[in-house]
């Protein structure tokens, strides 16, 4: 049994009376401390899965697990708790508190979890030790991502999840927040997800999934994984 696995998952949105299908009859598996990175076209069907995936929305049919755990059978109270202790999230804006300090935004989310990171651990295992009492307003927008992975790090998920990570960054901190990421995975043998529209990012993943109009268009392990900063785009 793999890690995760997502099988023959459909997911249909219905707007009055119009349908409109995101997924179809979607299947994969990631296993366990692996990068995977899930590319497609905006409108492919990528954030959906990752949703999905994350509790934020449920399946139409089929079935997802994380861990041996049957996740697309839970009810609206096992998606809260499995939100809250197992997934991290980490969005393209960075949704910090703004009259938070960064180490305290980083305590708000271990409060709701059951084993935390020390906070102050993780905020300088980011590198951002120093900047640990300045408010976002403070930091850049590569420093406030960081301090976004260092949150997503200290509920101690058993995956982590991220949009868009670096599409409101420029190009040479969005490869820093990259290579941040995948020091990460191995740091703390943790599985991460990372949805992107940019093909160049599969070079640092350990397994790829492309996604176009709802359904899985190829999908692979990369035999030669990259270093991040081996990559260009």
């Amino acid at each position: 049994m793999s890690y995760v696995e997502f099988h023959d998952v459909t997911k249909i949105y219905r707007v009055g009376e119009v349908t409109i299908p995101a997924l179809n009859g979607v299947s994969f598996e990631i296993e366990k401390g692996e990068i995977c990175v899930v590319v497609g076209a905006s409108g492919a069907g990528k954030t959906t899965i990752l949703n999905i995936l994350g509790g934020m929305d449920t399946a139409t049919d089929g079935t997802i697990l994380l861990d041996g755990e049957t996740i697309s059978a839970y009810d609206r109270r096992k998606l809260t708790e499995y939100r809250r202790a197992d997934i991290g999230f980490v969005f393209q804006f960075y949704n910090l508190i703004q009259n938070l300090t960064a180490v305290e935004n980083v305590e708000l989310a271990s409060q709701i979890c059951r084993e935390p990171l020390d906070a102050n651990e993780v905020i300088a295992a980011v590198g951002l030790a120093d900047r640990a009492k300045n408010f976002p307003a403070q930091l850049s927008g590569g420093e406030q991502q960081r301090v976004a992975i260092a949150r997503a790090l200290a509920k101690k998920p058993k995956l982590l999840l991220c949009d868009e990570p670096t599409g409101a960054l420029d190009y040479k901190t969005g490869k820093a927040i990259l290579a941040l990421l995948a020091e990460t995975a191995k740091k703390y043998d943790m599985t991460v997800v990372i949805i992107t529209h940019n093909q160049a990012i599969t070079k640092m993943a350990d397994r790829v999934i492309e996604v176009s109009s709802g359904r899985i268009k190829n999908m692979y392990r990369n035999e030669q994984v990259l270093p991040v900063d081996e990559i260009e785009w």
